[in-house]
């Protein structure tokens, strides 16, 4: 398991966090995404918007469809965002 995995696993745990680029882009620009992750196959236009905020970045190395399933999700999420600290 990776680190983004563990990190992932943790804020499913505590409900801290938004699934989705749109719920993702609107916690970024409300200031309550901490960190993003995205899936390595996530939309280039979404990438560069999520990078022009001042977040950290985690890159969950598998697809869409694959982060969603690992979310216990029956669809794609392309970015997720985490509105409480990490480690």
């Amino acid at each position: 398991m990776t680190d983004v995995e563990s990190v992932i696993r943790m804020v499913l745990k505590t409900g801290g966090y938004r699934l989705g680029s749109k719920s993702t882009l609107k916690a970024l620009q409300k200031g309550e995404a901490k960190a993003v992750v995205v899936a390595a196959n996530c939309p280039e236009d979404v990438l560069e918007k999520i990078k022009s905020y001042d977040v950290k970045v985690l890159t969950y190395n598998g697809t869409n469809m694959e982060l969603g399933a690992f979310c216990g999700k029956p669809f794609s999420v392309a970015a997720m965002a985490i509105t409480e600290e990490i480690e």
